[in-house]
């Protein structure tokens, strides 16, 4: 029996690539200066620019988590049409999303005894479940049924990397994102926080660099230490700063020989919480970072 994969827009993948790879996305929500929009991966509602430049001026953005009612929206068409279902939800450490798809799923046996619903905590964010989407599609299409693609990903998860860079902690802190972030704060605007997510999907800060080409040094230096394979694919997402990913592409590509690359933006469910100017590497490498 067939299994379809369900993940966030907060993957932040291309609307081309969820097609692509056959995912079927659930839009989050998402309030700015008052007003809601939902985080289509197309985003027809609000550009990605237009957000960026309204968090610019000053204007005050807030997310929401998703219910168990939009959960079982999205699932039970599939479930319909007799599919199996593997969701896979942003880190649990950084929503409360998580939490919900759990209690849906129980609800969906319950409605639906003879289909399966898994439901995967990413322990990931942004790219990073974009990433582990990425290789959830690979398993099906390589015929991997629905428990041996959940071991595998499994797998997956306890390697990802996230190496990011904040323009500053303003909006992590404000949300309640990442702990400890008062420290890292700088008081000149050269001054980059460097983070990372640990093995329970928590997002921390772990030093401070000057300057996006030290940012850059940085990110390049924490893979040379734990990338493996290095034919593997790099995604790299930013929060409206293309140039500054592509720089970081250049860079990790000549010193490193990576060959395959992933580049799109942070949508505005994620970039609520990581301001503009935000970049992300994310790749596979020996065990979770440790700090």
């Amino acid at each position: 029996m067939s299994f379809k994969i369900v993940v966030d827009s907060t993957t932040d993948l291309s609307q081309d690539l969820a097609a692509q790879w056959g995912l079927t996305v659930i839009p989050y929500i998402y309030n700015l200066d008052g007003k809601e929009y939902y985080n289509y991966l197309d985003y027809r509602q609000l550009s990605v620019k237009d957000f960026y430049d309204a968090l610019r001026a000053g204007k005050t953005a807030s997310t929401t988590q998703v219910t168990t009612f939009r959960y079982m929206e999205t699932w039970e068409p599939l479930l319909k049409e007799g599919h199996d279902i593997l969701y896979m939800c942003l880190s649990s450490a950084l929503s409360k999303s998580y939490d919900q798809s759990v209690l849906a799923a129980r609800e969906a046996n319950e409605t639906y005894p003879d289909r399966k619903i898994v439901t995967i905590d990413s322990k990931a964010a942004s790219l990073g479940q974009g990433l582990l989407a990425y290789y959830a599609a690979k398993a099906r299409d390589e015929g991997k049924t629905l428990e041996e693609t959940v071991s595998y990903l499994e797998d997956i998860v306890s390697k990802l990397h996230h190496w990011i860079m904040a323009d500053d902690l303003h909006h992590l802190r404000r949300g309640g994102r990442v702990s400890g972030a008062s420290a890292f704060v700088g008081t000149m605007l050269s001054i980059k926080p460097m983070l990372t997510i640990l093995e329970d999907g928590k997002l921390v800060p772990v030093s401070k660099v000057r300057g996006r080409g030290k940012a850059i040094d940085y990110m390049t230096e924490r893979m040379s230490e734990s990338i493996n394979p290095k034919d593997q694919v790099v995604f790299i997402a930013h929060s409206d700063a293309l140039e500054f990913a592509e720089q970081a592409k250049k860079q990790i590509s000549e010193k490193l020989g990576i060959k395959d690359f992933v580049i799109n933006e942070i949508g505005p469910v994620i970039g609520a919480h990581t301001g503009p100017g935000t970049l992300a590497i994310v790749f596979l490498g020996n065990g979770r970072p440790k700090i």
